[in-house]
């Protein structure tokens, strides 16, 4: 969780674990009774407690985690054991599972979900080729298909599904007529954008008065260190200006922009920065030393509007002018709880399509960067619904705009990989090591058994997120020394622990941190140390 006031921090619905207090007394019961550590397709019933409760989503509850039965996110409390045993078909449930029934493999492609009668003429003939924003139609042979987000190159016919499978196509039925070999279903953004900036004039006094291509972002076998500047007041104190950021950085995260609503994206300077004219002034200088200054949006309470086509239009002309008044290289996603980032919500395609048009516009120096909540990426090896593994769209549809995806280790508990029978405590070193191999590796979502498969991304787009320090977040602090270790082990196959790649990834990214002020306040003990590490690397 990356912090932005005001500061008292909810209960992730995820995390809860509190047992019921309700008598365990002798009931009648109907399902057998839940156990930790076992596999549950989702739509099986189960007793707990005295109640009945059915599966949301495919799971396990490991033990270490504390998850149970009354954990809303994952379980739907049918009422108590005791009543006539309810059918196993539908109950009050808010049924946020991708899929009501209960079998746990996958089901084959294509989706068994398709109308077998014509839903009308042909849709133009699929191109590989070509890219289709969300909601276009497209036909492969005698069947219409829906782009549930932007994609390309994915054959409907084999990668499609129902809303909420993780799939880039949903079937719109059998079609009948001749299609149209028009190539382009809809006007999607050009796949490779044009490298200069558009011709609109600055509205701004900024000596840069659009980000440009220059200076070019840096080359693989770079490592980097990313960090958060507040742009407000917090208990590590004031915002500074910008040109104080200390010298171990090499991307400074501007945080946060904020949602005007209508899909609008405002900036309201703090007046800690010193001012608008230096605050330009101060992202000119830092981009002409070769640094990177991004605006973030988002964060704990940050939120984005993005339901249809006006906001997605809104989104991109508004962050659009406000980087090029400030002299901004990109944008971070750090789309957190309250932003409504779920399997099948519309911002998993709009913000897709939002972000292409946004590059288009900016040119190839256009920066991008995520910040998500593992449970929205690695998570979705745990489960495949509501908020587990919904960035994987995002990030796969963003992939080739992605200049580096950093996420957060901390706040969240222990992460479950495909390398451990056990959840990973935050902090450690085989966290860090087996979390990143998911990301460059790739992986099939719930437990292997999911539809979904996320293909992993280049190890030059990865890095990973910590807290600076013990004020700066609840958990997941890891120490310089702990932190050395999983970069050499990732980079060289030196100094790993019980989890090893099966080869080095040295052109590995780096360390993002939340966050700059907090270090800077603790003595910037946490930025020396590992601007030392990433100096050493390969």
């Amino acid at each position: 969780m990356i912090s932005r006031p005001p500061l008292p921090r909810a209960a992730k619905p995820w995390l809860l674990a509190g047992a019921l207090a309700l008598s365990t007394a002798a009931f009648a019961q109907t399902y057998p009774a839940w156990k930790a550590d076992t596999y549950y397709a989702a739509g099986t019933i189960v007793s707990y407690n005295g109640h009945n409760y059915k599966a949301l989503v495919n799971q396990t509850d490991y033990a270490s985690t504390g998850w149970n039965p009354t954990n809303a996110s994952l379980w739907t409390d049918l009422g108590a054991a005791s009543s006539p045993a309810p059918a196993p078909t539908p109950a009050p449930t808010p049924a946020p599972a991708p899929a009501p029934t209960p079998a746990p493999t996958p089901a084959p492609s294509p989706a068994p979900t398709p109308a077998p009668t014509p839903s009308g003429n042909c849709a133009p003939v699929w191109v590989a080729s070509t890219a289709y924003n969300g909601g276009a139609i497209a036909s492969k042979g005698t069947t219409n298909y829906k782009a549930n987000w932007w994609t390309q190159g994915n054959d409907p016919a084999t990668n499609n599904g129902p809303t909420g499978s993780g799939q880039p196509w949903t079937s719109q039925g059998n079609c009948s007529g001749a299609p149209s070999p028009a190539p382009s279903p809809a006007p999607a953004p050009a796949p490779t954008p044009a490298p200069t900036p558009a011709p609109t004039p600055a509205p701004s006094p900024a000596p840069t008065p659009a980000p440009s291509p220059s200076p070019a972002p840096a080359p693989a076998g770079k490592h980097q260190l990313i960090g958060y500047w507040h742009n407000f007041t917090n208990p590590s104190g004031p915002p500074f200006p910008i040109s104080d950021v200390p010298a171990a950085y090499d991307v400074i995260v501007v945080a946060f922009a904020d949602d005007g609503g209508n899909g609008n994206i405002t900036f309201n300077l703090d007046g800690g920065s010193g001012g608008e004219s230096r605050f330009i002034a101060d992202i000119a200088a830092a981009r002409a030393k070769g640094k990177k200054v991004v605006l973030s949006f988002g964060g704990q309470n940050g939120t984005v509007t993005l339901n249809n086509a006006t906001q997605v239009t809104n989104f991109v002309n508004s962050v659009e002018a406000i980087m090029r008044k400030y002299g901004f290289d990109g944008i971070d996603i750090d789309l957190e709880s309250g932003a409504g980032v779920s399997w099948g919500a519309a911002v998993q395609a709009n913000l897709v399509t939002a972000v292409k048009q946004l590059k288009a516009r900016i040119g190839s120096g256009f920066y991008l960067s995520m910040a998500p909540e593992h449970p929205y990426v690695q998570g979705g090896y745990v489960a495949s619904s509501g908020i587990w593994g919904a960035y994987l769209p995002i990030i796969d549809g963003l992939r080739d705009e992605l200049s580096v995806l950093h996420v957060q280790y901390y706040n969240n508990g222990a992460v479950y990989t495909p390398y451990s029978t056990q959840g990973l405590a935050e902090g450690s070193e085989d966290m860090l090591v087996a979390a990143s191999r998911m990301l460059i590796e790739g992986f099939t979502t719930n437990n292997g058994t999911g539809t979904y498969v996320f293909r992993g991304i280049r190890p030059d787009q990865v890095a990973f997120g910590l807290p600076s320090g013990p004020s700066s977040a609840n958990s997941g602090l890891a120490s310089v020394a702990t932190i050395t270790a999983a970069l050499n082990c990732l980079t060289r196959l030196t100094q790993c622990g019980a989890i090893k790649p099966p080869v080095a990834y040295p052109s590995l990214r780096g360390v993002m941190t939340w966050s700059i002020n907090w270090d800077k306040k603790d003595g910037q003990s946490f930025s020396n140390g590992v601007r030392n590490a990433l100096n050493a690397l390969p």
